[in-house]
């Protein structure tokens, strides 16, 4: 039964991905608030206004929606409302909301170039067009405006906005001082490890972000904050997060020291450390296996506990003596 808890309702809808429901939140204040959409499927939908149902709302009374990020599970319902209904969120959400020609052909050359360095064959490059896929289920959108660091919500001045990249280069959280309330999106989640995953840089041309090292950022800019409960984008509440991120910072460290044994070894491209890591899912989740190892090597390099060199193209990684 969903319910308001200190001005908060979280509804869970179904997605059809690996990771399950994803949350989405009903805030009050002086516009009544959506964080996050779901997907705009029929199931999804249902789930929604079922939920909102069970608190005497319908979709038409939800007067604006932010986003924590631009995931498909988190934004991809925007369809299910009006244009009139202000969308809120990171700027660096807008390019995937639009999703125009010339970004996803920005997206294609910046991953057929990085597959290209870390030694991905001719025959996997198929990869690059996971975008289009994506493209499939987002509604365009334009911000009204963008909330970064320091911002409020707009009509909730006492939720303050936490740039939160790693995940996502838009992700951003939502926390409330007068009770230590945070809503987290995907940036830290009970039983799941999110993977910061590779996107091309905001400017193209620059080079490219490391998104494993964004994210030890965030969750060291979150051990700074006297968070009592954190609402997660999948999964239960967590109470105990200070607790939950030294949990996930061993875990990282444990499969880092893993990918420095593998080097011990051999000196290899990204690839083929990725093939060692993943060896039953590379194929399938190339994507997600090739951001996931590189959030590893990019660890291991900033620790100094590797090193890289350019050849023929491309980049192999070797332990450092």
């Amino acid at each position: 039964m969903t319910e308001w808890k200190n001005g908060v309702a979280k509804i869970s809808l179904p997605t059809p991905f690996p990771v399950g429901d994803v949350n989405v939140y009903i805030i009050k204040g002086d516009a009544l608030t959506l964080i996050d959409t779901g997907l705009q499927t029929e199931q999804g939908k249902e789930a929604l206004l079922r939920g909102l149902g069970e608190l005497g709302l319908r979709l038409d009374d939800i007067e604006q929606v932010v986003l924590t990020h631009h995931h498909p599970d988190h934004a991809g319902g925007l369809g299910l409302f009006s244009v009139d209904v202000p969308v809120y969120g990171h700027p660096n959400n807008q390019r995937f909301l639009l999703m125009s020609d010339e970004f996803i052909g920005e997206h294609e050359r910046f991953y057929l170039d990085f597959a290209r360095k870390l030694g991905v064959p001719e025959e996997y490059k198929k990869m690059v067009a996971q975008i289009r896929r994506s493209a499939k289920f987002v509604s365009p959108r334009v911000l009204r405006s963008g909330l970064v660091e320091g911002d409020t919500v707009p009509a909730h001045d006492d939720w303050k906005v936490i740039e939160t990249p790693g995940h996502a280069q838009s992700h951003i959280s939502f926390y409330r001082e007068k009770d230590g309330v945070m809503i987290g999106g995907d940036h830290l989640l009970e039983k799941i490890s999110p993977n910061p995953l590779m996107e091309p840089p905001i400017i193209p041309g620059e080079d490219r972000p490391k998104p494993l090292l964004q994210y030890n950022d965030s969750l060291n800019k979150w051990l700074g904050i006297p968070i009592s409960m954190l609402y997660t984008g999948h999964g239960n509440e967590v109470f105990d997060v200070p607790g939950l991120i030294k949990k996930q910072r061993e875990r990282q460290h444990l499969r880092a020291m893993n990918v420095k044994k593998i080097l011990e070894e051999n000196a290899l491209t990204g690839f083929e450390v990725c093939k060692r890591l993943f060896p039953a899912v590379y194929e399938k989740e190339l994507g997600l296996t090739l951001s996931e190892t590189v959030g590893q090597l990019d660890y291991l390099e900033n620790l100094g506990e590797i090193k890289t060199e350019e050849k023929s193209g491309m980049i192999i990684y070797s332990v450092q003596q």
